[in-house]
């Protein structure tokens, strides 16, 4: 008699799973009218694939939150993923971390971060005369949703093994505690609970400041979207440039979805396929890894 093997999940699909029960039921529900709280009620194809979505991760009828508390609730559920799973990755990525959603909290965005800190100065000179904060425009202003910062090290540990650095050579890299105290920004993270036209070109706008107005390195720049409609989504994710890669809440569902949609989803079949193959776009359970390179 052949004996069963016990079958083991892995932390990733953990994770995943508890990511998505902590928007089920919450800000991924399903109206009575049948309309997903994530889909554009205006939309035919968008319902129905959000629809097929919801049940295949099995959500259940209730209220659309308001548009500003479903995306921050979006925000505080990926800030949440991204932090636990990115924290697994120590063994890849070792160092001291912090995930943040900063959203539109901070005036200053990211001022607080190596690669940034100029901008503050920048700010506090435009307060003071108008006439140059009307030729500079406020461009450098960057807020992201949420951010992954990293923390300097000491040279007790760049040199636990052997002596890699002294007091006369490395005196600009900003990894050294010694030469910089403030953290460095390692990557910088968009949540679009839904993509609309009139604000789809928000999230290029704010990856392309971040490459501008930086001193040093670029920091991972990415998206994580609910957006059901691959047209939509095809508006942030096609191109390259600007955004590393768009990341999906539920890319397998969506993909099983639009398959479900048969002939009337030919297009977005066709789209998603383009996006997939073409490596711009992800599934949540991708990013972690993708953030540890």
């Amino acid at each position: 008699m052949e004996i069963e093997k016990e079958t083991v999940i892995s932390k990733i699909e953990t994770a995943r799973k508890e990511y998505h029960a902590a928007l089920l039921n919450t800000v991924l529900t399903i109206n009575d009218k049948g309309a997903p709280t994530n889909s554009d009620a205006s939309n035919k194809l968008s319902v129905r694939i959000a629809y097929n979505i919801a049940k295949i991760l099995e959500s259940t009828t209730g209220e659309r939150l308001a548009g500003q508390t479903s995306g921050s609730h979006f925000e505080t559920v990926n800030a949440d993923f991204i932090r636990k799973t990115f924290g697994l990755m120590n063994h890849i990525r070792p160092g001291e971390w912090e995930v943040r959603k900063i959203g539109n909290k901070s005036s200053l965005g990211i001022t607080e971060f190596e690669q940034y800190m100029h901008l503050a100065d920048l700010n506090v000179i435009a307060k003071d005369n108008p006439a140059l904060a009307t030729a500079i425009g406020r461009d450098y202003t960057i807020t992201p949703d949420i951010i992954i910062g990293r923390k300097a090290i000491s040279d007790e540990e760049i040199n636990a093994e052997s002596l890699l650095v002294d007091d006369k050579y490395a005196l600009h890299t900003p990894i050294r505690f010694t030469n910089n105290e403030h953290p460095i920004l390692h990557a910088s993270i968009s949540s679009k609970w839904t993509i609309r036209s009139d604000r789809s070109q928000n999230t290029r706008s704010e990856a392309l400041n971040l490459m501008r107005n930086r001193k040093g390195r670029v920091p991972h720049i990415v998206a994580v979207t609910a957006e059901p409609l691959p047209s939509r989504i095809a508006s942030i994710a096609l191109g390259t440039g600007d955004i590393d890669c768009v990341y999906h809440f539920a890319l397998h569902e969506l993909v099983q979805s639009v398959e479900e949609c048969g002939d009337k989803a030919l297009d977005a079949k066709e789209l998603l396929e383009i996006m997939i193959n073409g490596k711009r776009l992800r599934d949540i359970s991708d990013l972690p890894l993708d953030l540890s390179i």
